[in-house]
């Protein structure tokens, strides 16, 4: 099923022309300064080693670089989920949970290599055997049995947060046990500057130290505790109404307080926390599904979970807190003068927004079950109609209106698929599917954009 309109060029209400943005080049500085201290780290171990003789030297030394690289990885994993708005708005929240699950993964990896080429290396030095060498170094030495603790904290994470694993636990459980990481690093510091050969009467090294996890630490407790405390006092939300939209999905409307002072871009989502019983304790991400104004904010939510069924039956009146706004999914990222929005079911929430405020040549492919799924699809039309761009309602049922979601497919609904850059929102089966039909027709990548919520 398909609904058309003439396309052309026009800016939506309130939005002007404005030239092409620039890519950001904050996501190659943020890689450059990463490695470039991970290359400080070596060099720290280089100047303060003047020879390495023996299996045993070698097996310590290894240790020890091993040992001052998951130092410094903790500290990096923690910068990448301090939520810091430069990072959050240029790279994306999604790739940077991507970035600090692989770091995630080589952190506990270095961790883990550092310890047993420790205790390898010292049992050699010693002539003793590993067990001993173990008992020896863990409650003898200082620091040591915290810091095995935090060993211990850190790989009970990362097999945690390993795939098998974390798909067998809900999204809110996953995420405090991600708070255990905090006592790791804490319970880990001081075992480094304690027993760390390249500390150890260092003073300049313990300082820079110090001023990389404090600095880091700063971070955290700002926008991740002070600033979303500091908002829910200023903005005072409370849910204004519930509203069906479609089979299972509902749109909740919030006021508040000087809402304009957000900042929310279209295509950005927040974290919402709905103090109701059951839902108070977790902050759940869902974009907004319409662009931010002054009287109230509106998010809609696929009942495809506890806490989000739970969200249908919130009383108006309920406090709300959020956080955010988060995420690059917005304008910002568009480089061509084309663009085709593809939403897959509730995926149509951020993408509503851009459909509305994206100036030039829009078009939208919208994917869902059957019409009734077609949620804010009344809305959808009359902005299709009042910009005369392009829509199109692509249902599975009945069979007769199914379209594949293939190069061949898309392109009949874009002829010139190539010259687009593709917004694209919906379940992962779909988006995977979507992103090798587009790079089939020979979309760039760059020129993909899509932003995923499985952090």
């Amino acid at each position: 099923m398909t609904t058309t309109f003439t396309s052309t060029p026009y800016a939506g209400r309130g939005v002007r022309h404005r030239r092409r943005p620039r890519r950001s080049p904050v996501p190659f500085l943020a890689q450059l300064v990463i490695w470039g201290g991970a290359a400080g780290v070596l060099a720290l171990w280089w100047s303060d080693t003047n020879a390495v003789v023996g299996p045993a030297g070698w097996l310590t030394g290894a240790g020890r670089i091993t040992g001052l690289l998951a130092g410094y990885a903790c500290a990096v994993l923690l910068a990448l989920m301090a939520r810091t708005p430069l990072l959050d708005h240029t790279i994306g929240t999604d790739r940077l949970a991507r970035w600090h699950a692989l770091g995630g993964r080589c952190t506990v990896s270095l961790a883990l290599a550092h310890t047993l080429l420790v205790i390898w290396g010292y049992s050699l030095t010693s002539h003793t055997d590993v067990v001993t060498q173990t008992t020896t170094l863990v409650f003898h030495y200082p620091e040591l049995l915290k810091g095995t603790i935090g060993f211990l904290l850190f790989l009970a994470t990362g097999v945690l947060s390993a795939r098998t694993a974390r798909r067998r636990m809900s999204y809110e459980t996953w995420h405090y046990l991600h708070f255990a990481t905090y006592l790791a690093v804490f319970l880990t510091f001081g075992h480094q500057l304690s027993n760390g050969a390249d500390f150890v009467g260092n003073r300049l090294a313990q300082a820079a130290w110090y001023a990389l996890f404090l600095g880091v630490a700063v971070l955290v407790v700002w926008f991740r505790f002070a600033v979303p405390v500091r908002r829910a006092l200023r903005h005072r939300m409370r849910v204004a109404a519930i509203r069906p939209e479609a089979p299972g999905v509902v749109s909740v409307y919030v006021t508040g307080d000087h809402l304009d002072e957000l900042g929310g871009e279209p295509g950005q989502f927040l974290r919402w926390r709905f103090m109701a019983r059951g839902l108070w304790w977790t902050a759940n991400p869902y974009s907004l599904s319409a662009p931010a104004n002054p009287r109230h904010l509106r998010i809609t939510v696929k009942t495809a979970g506890g806490h989000s069924a739970a969200l249908a039956r919130l009383a108006p009146g309920t406090r709300v807190w959020a956080e955010g706004p988060y995420g690059a999914f917005t304008a910002n990222r568009r480089s061509a003068a084309k663009v085709l929005l593809l939403a897959g079911g509730v995926g149509i929430t951020p993408l509503r927004t851009l459909f509305e405020t994206l100036p030039g040549q829009v078009t939208l492919v919208y994917r869902a079950r059957s019409v009734e799924d077609l949620a804010l699809r009344g809305e959808i039309d009359a902005i299709a109609a009042h910009r005369r761009a392009t829509v199109h309602h692509v249902v599975d049922e009945p069979a007769g209106y199914s379209s594949p979601l293939t190069a061949q497919g898309l392109s009949t609904f874009v002829p010139d698929l190539a010259a687009h850059d593709v917004f694209l929102c919906g379940p992962p089966g779909m988006t995977q599917a979507a992103t090798e039909a587009l790079r089939e027709a020979g979309v760039p990548s760059h020129r993909i954009h899509h932003e995923s919520f499985a952090f």
